[in-house]
Formats: C-alpha cells, sequence, structure tokens
C-alpha cells in the first residue's frame, strides 16, 4: 500500500467516524455539560475541551508542527454552545487539512515524522470513541455503527501502548463471548460498554 494510498484510506475512516460523533454532539444541550461521562473523573464540559485540544494537536501535526498530541482541555470556548461548536469546526478543520491536495503524506509527532494515514486514524479513533461517550452520557442510544466499529478495532492495539494504560486508559474490559464490535471497541480502551452502571476509564 503506498503512502498516498493509506492517507486516503485513513481520511476516509476519519470522515465515517465524524459523521457519526457530529450527529451525536446536535444532541447535546446545556443541562449536559456538568453530567458524569464514561472518563472517570470528567465531565461532559472537561471531556469536550479534551476533545478539542486533541484534535488542535493532530492538526499542527499534519501541518508540520512538533507536538505530543497528547491533548488537553484548554483549547475550546468554554460555553456548552462555544464548546460544542468548537469542536466541530476542529473536527472538520483536520479533515480539511488531511484531505487537501497539497498536504504532505507525513507528519511530525514529538519531532519524529509519522505517516500523515497514522494521524488520521488516530484521529479517527478519538472522534468516534469520544463520541460514543457524549452519547452515553447524553442517554442517547447511539453505539459507534458497526462496520466502523469493526475497521477501528483492527487498529486501536497498536496505537494504545502499554504506557497508554497507565495514563491515558484504564485496563481492557472484560466481554462476554458475542459481544458487538462497538462494545469490543470501547472495551478495548477502557470503557464499560453498560456505562452509566459502572463508569471506568
Amino acid at each position: 500500500m503506498t503512502s498516498h494510498t493509506a492517507v486516503t484510506e485513513g481520511v476516509a475512516l476519519l470522515e465515517r467516524a465524524m459523521s457519526y460523533a457530529l450527529g451525536v454532539l446536535s444532541r447535546v444541550g446545556p443541562e449536559h455539560m456538568g453530567s458524569s461521562t464514561p472518563c472517570r473523573s470528567w465531565d461532559l464540559r472537561d471531556l469536550l475541551l479534551h476533545v478539542d485540544d486533541s484534535l488542535a494537536a493532530l492538526g499542527e501535526a499534519v501541518d508540520g508542527g512538533a507536538t505530543n498530541a497528547t491533548g488537553g482541555k484548554a483549547g475550546a470556548v468554554a460555553t456548552p454552545g462555544g464548546t460544542v461548536t468548537a469542536v466541530r469546526e476542529r473536527a472538520c478543520t483536520l479533515l480539511g487539512t488531511l484531505s487537501a491536495p497539497e498536504r504532505s503524506t507525513y507528519a511530525v509527532v514529538g519531532d519524529q515524522p509519522v505517516s500523515s494515514g497514522l494521524v488520521a486514524v488516530t484521529g479517527a479513533v478519538e472522534v468516534a470513541v469520544h463520541g460514543w461517550d457524549v452519547a452515553r452520557t447524553c442517554g442517547v442510544d447511539h453505539p459507534v455503527p458497526v462496520a466502523l466499529s469493526e475497521e477501528l478495532c483492527e487498529f486501536v492495539p497498536s496505537l494504545v501502548s502499554r504506557a497508554d494504560r497507565v495514563t491515558r486508559f484504564a485496563p481492557p474490559v472484560e466481554l462476554p463471548p458475542g459481544a458487538d464490535p462497538c462494545a469490543r471497541l470501547v472495551a478495548f480502551l477502557g470503557r464499560n460498554p453498560s456505562w452509566p452502571d459502572r463508569a471506568r476509564r
């Protein structure tokens, strides 16, 4: 597979993840912003600010600016409407940057070159899984689509290191045999698919 093909396929994956997540974001109201999320110790406002900052870091990487791409909580406008709008705009900006004909097939993360396709896939995981977090927080039964979940499940083992388990994710949640793809995806990233019955991150 060529680097250009990898980027094209990564961008297509990101676009599908964004379509899912943006649909979920349309359900967010002011009453949800202080609600607990599947991400332990974060309310929904914290979660959206983290997503905004993570997407900004990925965008900077594609633009050639070195970044650690660890995400934080300082980028978006901290009002209900402003935060959701900022996340939408940041996601669309990242997609536009990766889709631009003149964009490089390599990005810069931690001063090291990485494939722009990998950045796109990382963005897709970030957007889709946090989209699920938002849906659960808002009480919406809207899982990550089956085909998208299956594809993301193929990538996440190579994106989450042992160190990430210490700083960013809880251990994988054990599931019964036959769990659906969305459940497997979020469980691998330390979330209980049945949340809010029992929140983990």
